[in-house]
Protein backbone atom coordinates (compact mmCIF):
# COMPACT_ATOMS: atom_id res chain seq x y z
CA UNK A 1 0.00 0.00 0.00
CA UNK A 2 1.51 3.21 -0.82
CA UNK A 3 1.84 6.00 1.48
CA UNK A 4 -0.12 9.12 1.50
CA UNK A 5 0.22 12.11 -0.05
CA UNK A 6 0.52 16.20 1.49
CA UNK A 7 0.28 18.90 -0.47
CA UNK A 8 0.67 22.54 0.01
CA UNK A 9 -1.42 25.08 -1.52
CA UNK A 10 -0.73 28.77 -1.32
CA UNK A 11 -4.66 30.38 -1.10
CA UNK A 12 -8.04 28.48 -0.12
CA UNK A 13 -8.71 28.50 -4.25
CA UNK A 14 -5.77 26.60 -5.61
CA UNK A 15 -6.88 23.98 -2.94
CA UNK A 16 -10.50 23.60 -3.85
CA UNK A 17 -9.58 23.82 -7.48
CA UNK A 18 -6.68 20.71 -6.49
CA UNK A 19 -9.61 18.40 -4.41
CA UNK A 20 -12.25 18.96 -7.03
CA UNK A 21 -9.90 17.60 -9.89
CA UNK A 22 -8.34 14.75 -7.08
CA UNK A 23 -11.91 14.13 -6.34
CA UNK A 24 -12.91 13.61 -10.36
CA UNK A 25 -9.64 11.25 -10.74
CA UNK A 26 -9.79 7.69 -8.96
CA UNK A 27 -7.58 8.80 -6.00
CA UNK A 28 -9.48 9.15 -2.26
CA UNK A 29 -9.59 12.54 -0.83
CA UNK A 30 -8.64 12.09 3.15
CA UNK A 31 -8.43 15.55 4.45
CA UNK A 32 -8.19 19.32 4.16
CA UNK A 33 -6.24 21.37 6.30
CA UNK A 34 -6.93 25.24 6.47
CA UNK A 35 -6.50 28.42 8.82
CA UNK A 36 -9.86 29.36 8.23
CA UNK A 37 -13.13 28.02 6.67
CA UNK A 38 -13.26 27.35 3.09
CA UNK A 39 -17.16 28.00 0.92
CA UNK A 40 -17.70 24.42 -0.76
CA UNK A 41 -14.89 22.71 0.56
CA UNK A 42 -17.24 20.32 2.27
CA UNK A 43 -19.43 19.15 -0.79
CA UNK A 44 -16.34 18.41 -2.51
CA UNK A 45 -15.24 16.05 0.40
CA UNK A 46 -18.90 14.83 0.20
CA UNK A 47 -18.78 14.17 4.10
CA UNK A 48 -21.37 11.45 5.25
CA UNK A 49 -23.32 12.32 8.23
CA UNK A 50 -22.17 11.17 11.69
CA UNK A 51 -23.64 8.01 13.71
CA UNK A 52 -23.31 9.65 17.22
CA UNK A 53 -26.50 10.83 17.36
CA UNK A 54 -28.40 7.33 16.72
CA UNK A 55 -25.55 6.04 19.33
CA UNK A 56 -26.89 8.18 21.88
CA UNK A 57 -30.26 8.08 21.32
CA UNK A 58 -29.63 3.81 21.61
CA UNK A 59 -27.13 4.42 24.65
CA UNK A 60 -29.71 6.86 26.73
CA UNK A 61 -33.00 5.01 25.58
CA UNK A 62 -31.24 1.18 26.96
CA UNK A 63 -29.90 2.83 30.19
CA UNK A 64 -33.41 4.46 30.65
CA UNK A 65 -35.42 1.31 30.47
CA UNK A 66 -32.61 -0.40 32.55
CA UNK A 67 -33.26 2.12 35.16
CA UNK A 68 -37.17 2.00 35.29
CA UNK A 69 -36.83 -1.56 35.17
CA UNK A 70 -34.69 -1.90 38.14
CA UNK A 71 -37.36 0.39 40.45
CA UNK A 72 -39.85 -1.53 39.15
CA UNK A 73 -37.89 -4.98 40.16
CA UNK A 74 -36.68 -3.20 43.64
CA UNK A 75 -40.35 -1.60 44.09
CA UNK A 76 -42.90 -4.32 43.05
CA UNK A 77 -41.05 -7.83 43.34
CA UNK A 78 -37.80 -7.61 45.72
CA UNK A 79 -39.08 -5.13 48.71
CA UNK A 80 -43.02 -4.05 48.35
CA UNK A 81 -44.00 -1.34 50.30
CA UNK A 82 -47.26 -0.26 50.34
CA UNK A 83 -47.06 3.66 50.83
CA UNK A 84 -49.57 6.07 51.37
CA UNK A 85 -52.23 3.17 49.87
CA UNK A 86 -50.59 3.84 45.93
CA UNK A 87 -50.40 0.64 43.69
CA UNK A 88 -46.69 -0.76 43.74
CA UNK A 89 -46.15 0.04 40.69
CA UNK A 90 -46.51 4.11 40.49
CA UNK A 91 -44.95 4.62 37.25
CA UNK A 92 -45.69 8.45 37.31
CA UNK A 93 -43.00 8.10 40.69
CA UNK A 94 -40.37 6.41 38.96
CA UNK A 95 -39.54 8.40 35.35
CA UNK A 96 -37.36 11.14 37.25
CA UNK A 97 -34.25 9.02 37.70
CA UNK A 98 -34.61 6.74 34.16
CA UNK A 99 -35.10 10.41 32.69
CA UNK A 100 -31.84 11.21 34.55
CA UNK A 101 -29.93 7.81 34.00
CA UNK A 102 -31.15 8.48 30.28
CA UNK A 103 -29.54 11.73 29.81
CA UNK A 104 -26.19 10.82 31.53
CA UNK A 105 -25.50 7.45 29.82
CA UNK A 106 -26.16 9.13 26.75
CA UNK A 107 -23.92 12.24 27.30
CA UNK A 108 -21.25 9.56 28.53
CA UNK A 109 -22.16 7.42 24.95
CA UNK A 110 -21.60 10.56 23.06
CA UNK A 111 -18.29 11.95 24.43
CA UNK A 112 -16.91 8.30 23.75
CA UNK A 113 -18.24 8.19 20.57
CA UNK A 114 -16.60 11.61 19.68
CA UNK A 115 -13.29 10.61 21.01
CA UNK A 116 -13.34 7.29 18.53
CA UNK A 117 -14.84 8.60 15.74
CA UNK A 118 -11.84 11.36 16.11
CA UNK A 119 -9.27 9.24 16.85
CA UNK A 120 -8.48 10.87 20.03
CA UNK A 121 -6.67 10.62 22.27
CA UNK A 122 -3.33 10.20 19.59
CA UNK A 123 -1.12 13.14 20.68
CA UNK A 124 1.52 12.78 17.35
CA UNK A 125 0.28 12.09 13.79
CA UNK A 126 2.94 11.26 10.87
CA UNK A 127 1.22 14.44 9.70
CA UNK A 128 3.04 16.42 12.24
CA UNK A 129 6.50 15.59 10.98
CA UNK A 130 5.65 17.60 7.30
CA UNK A 131 7.91 20.42 6.65
CA UNK A 132 5.86 23.40 6.92
CA UNK A 133 2.77 21.92 8.25
CA UNK A 134 2.48 24.12 11.25
CA UNK A 135 1.72 26.79 9.07
CA UNK A 136 -1.79 25.47 8.39
CA UNK A 137 -2.82 27.53 11.28
CA UNK A 138 -1.30 30.81 9.48
CA UNK A 139 -1.59 31.47 6.14
CA UNK A 140 -0.94 27.45 4.24
CA UNK A 141 -3.50 25.20 2.88
CA UNK A 142 -3.22 21.66 3.17
CA UNK A 143 -4.90 18.59 1.36
CA UNK A 144 -3.93 14.95 2.16
CA UNK A 145 -4.53 12.37 -0.33
CA UNK A 146 -4.33 8.60 -0.41
CA UNK A 147 -3.04 7.64 -3.86
CA UNK A 148 -4.88 4.78 -5.68
CA UNK A 149 -3.18 1.84 -5.97
CA UNK A 150 -3.43 0.96 -9.63
CA UNK A 151 -2.08 4.50 -10.33
CA UNK A 152 1.52 5.84 -10.56
CA UNK A 153 1.94 8.30 -7.89
CA UNK A 154 3.93 10.62 -10.25
CA UNK A 155 0.05 11.36 -12.05
CA UNK A 156 -1.00 12.50 -8.84
CA UNK A 157 2.00 14.39 -8.28
CA UNK A 158 1.75 16.02 -11.24
CA UNK A 159 -2.03 16.48 -11.26
CA UNK A 160 -1.36 18.70 -7.71
CA UNK A 161 1.35 20.69 -8.92
CA UNK A 162 -0.55 21.54 -12.31
CA UNK A 163 -3.53 22.58 -10.07
CA UNK A 164 -1.26 25.01 -7.93
CA UNK A 165 0.36 23.07 -5.57
CA UNK A 166 3.71 24.17 -3.65
CA UNK A 167 5.02 21.57 -2.38
CA UNK A 168 3.73 17.68 -2.38
CA UNK A 169 5.63 14.90 0.00
CA UNK A 170 4.81 11.68 1.70
CA UNK A 171 3.78 11.02 4.84
CA UNK A 172 5.48 8.99 6.96
CA UNK A 173 3.84 5.53 8.92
Amino acid sequence: MTRPLVAEFRDADALSRAALRIRNSSHELVDAFTPLPVEGLAEIFDAKPSRIRWTMLIAGMAFAAFAYGLQWWSAVQDYPLNVGGRPLNSWPVFLLVPFEVGMLAAAFTGLIAFLRQCGLPRLHHPIFDVAGFERTSQDRFFLLIQEAPDRQEENLRELLFDAGAVMVSEVGP
